[in-house]
């Protein structure tokens, strides 16, 4: 029998209590809540076509799926049951919906589970849609999302801070085809894409990228790329330059800055931007249809810490207009940690059904819900 958990509201009270939502920062207007708890090391999310919510992990090692319904059926805006449909796989951070089913990333593997809302209490054993990705755990958690033309696309990160390899998978993202199992480079030069969408009017496909570590805390800047409708396999310059011009100290000597695609924003360096999605819906104020919201998961080597966020990105037209903080809060500063203190991490943001926002959190184990009332 599957695991499930029944969340009562006594359960849900204590352990809001032991996540200071409270101090988070948003807009006049918008109001942030603990959507599901205790769900371990919560990375990206995929919603199933009954309302099911499902995420994956990375070091739990397990794939979750979130129902927000009580026993009178009604939809009440928290998860009332959870269950585990897969455990002991390797980093399954990475997971899509389509057509019924849940794919999976699991390092060289993408896991397919048929009918998978049906079958909540009873999953079925996954179909292999491919083996043959790479091996390397360095980076070897994967991000997937369907595009728009029905590829299924997968970022292989580098294994490794920074260098060249003889697969050139690394450092790339891919165009998967789930009928015949082929696959093709469609962007490269790309260290570690951990979040990508496409914008719903020009398809173009937007992506986050993390920039390498050891250059210092101010450099190299993480990036928000855009793929050109219509490109060959662009190269966004790993390892030669980073950001719009930033030399590689091992590597720079040999780049060629005309034939890459620069980023369509720099951010701030080891602010480590993960997911990301367009907001398509109509609860917001209008200001905020079609702007990207990036999920700042944080620095971890920088001597004061940064990022820890979510940020706002205006888009007009392919460009970048403007950004903002969107979530703050998660990091504090004061005197007993110079660093800083961050009670939260997170990961992955999407669209829900009735215009609100959900956020994963790996750090404290938590789904946010963002909603706005006048």
């Amino acid at each position: 029998m599957n695991e499930i958990l029944l969340l009562s509201a006594g359960l849900l009270s204590i352990f809001s209590s032991k996540l200071p939502v409270e101090t988070l920062v948003l807009p006049e207007g918008f109001v942030i809540s603990v959507y599901a708890r205790d769900v371990d090391n919560a990375r990206q999310m995929a919603l199933g076509d009954n309302g099911v919510l499902f995420v994956g992990s990375r070091d739990a090692g397990k794939v979750y799926a979130l129902v927000d319904k009580n026993g009178d059926g009604k939809i009440d805006d928290k998860v009332d049951k959870k269950y585990i449909i897969a455990s002991n796989l390797e980093l399954p951070s990475g997971i899509a919906f389509r057509g019924g089913s849940l794919y999976v990333a699991a390092v060289s593997r993408v896991l397919r589970y048929d009918n998978i809302e049906s079958r909540l209490e009873n999953p079925p054993k996954p179909v292999v849609v491919t083996n043959k990705l790479p091996t390397d755990k360095y980076h070897g958690w994967k991000y997937l999302g369907f595009g728009p033309d029905g590829f299924l696309y997968i970022p292989v990160g580098v294994p490794c801070n920074v260098c060249l390899t003889h697969d050139k998978r690394h450092g790339s993202i891919l165009q998967f085809d789930i009928t015949t199992g082929r696959s093709k480079i469609y962007a490269s030069g790309i260290r570690n894409s951990v979040g990508f969408d496409w914008h719903p009017d020009t398809k173009e496909l937007w992506f986050t990228d993390n920039g390498r570590d050891h250059m210092g805390d101010n450099k190299p800047p993480d990036e928000l790329n855009r793929v050109p409708v219509n490109s060959l396999n662009p190269n966004f310059g790993f390892p030669f330059i980073h950001g719009n011009d930033v030399r590689d100290p091992d590597y720079g000597d040999e780049a060629q800055p005309e034939s890459y695609v620069k980023p369509a924003l720099e951010l701030g360096a080891h602010v480590a931007p993960l997911g990301m999605t367009f907001y398509t819906g109509r609860q917001f104020p209008e200001k905020y249809r079609k702007r990207i919201i990036i999920a700042e998961h944080g620095s971890w080597n920088r001597s004061e810490k940064t990022g820890y966020r979510l940020i706002s990105v205006t888009i007009n037209g392919s460009w970048v207009e403007s950004v903002e903080p969107f979530v703050t809060g998660w990091l504090k500063k004061g005197e007993e940690d110079a660093a800083g203190f961050h009670w939260g991490r997170p990961v992955d943001v999407i669209n829900m059904p009735d215009g609100s926002l959900l956020v994963s959190d790996d750090y404290a184990d938590a789904i946010y819900r963002i909603s706005y009332s006048k």
